[in-house]
């Protein structure tokens, strides 16, 4: 393993959100204010533990895993399931997969130069977001 995502990632750029959040089930309401906001993320790592920290003004979400480990993972930022999920490196991109309620849903990270990379994945919808290293 030889990328390291500790850091501060401000956002640039998300495209269908919207539609992943729909594919999510969440109110129009909540939909349209989160399509306003400009997350932030914080991540730590040391090895193959993580602690990801995604903060906005309407709603902060933390996730802590450890490579390869199953975990409960209560999706409080968005739709607030539960999930069982499991992180796993694919090369140099950081893979989940989320087992609950919703089909297909998941996540992969990578990163590109001083940029985090973020796709977000329910049933047929796909979320692509870019984050730039801020500290």
């Amino acid at each position: 393993m030889a990328v390291d995502y500790s850091g501060t990632w401000d956002i640039i750029s998300s495209d269908n959100f919207e539609g992943y959040m729909v594919a999510l089930g969440i109110d129009f309401a909540t939909r349209k204010i989160a399509n306003m906001l400009k997350p932030q993320k914080v991540i730590e790592q040391n090895d193959d533990s993580f602690q990801i920290k995604t903060f906005t003004t309407f709603k902060n979400y933390s996730c802590i895993f450890k490579i390869g480990v199953e975990f409960e993972d209560v999706t409080k930022g968005m739709d607030n399931r539960t999930c069982q999920s499991v992180v796993t490196w694919d090369n140099e991109k950081l893979v989940c997969v989320q087992k609950g309620e919703k089909k297909n849903r998941g996540w992969t990270h990578w990163i590109q130069g001083d940029e985090l990379y973020l796709e977000l994945t329910c049933e047929d919808k796909v979320c692509k977001q870019v984050y730039k290293k801020s500290a």
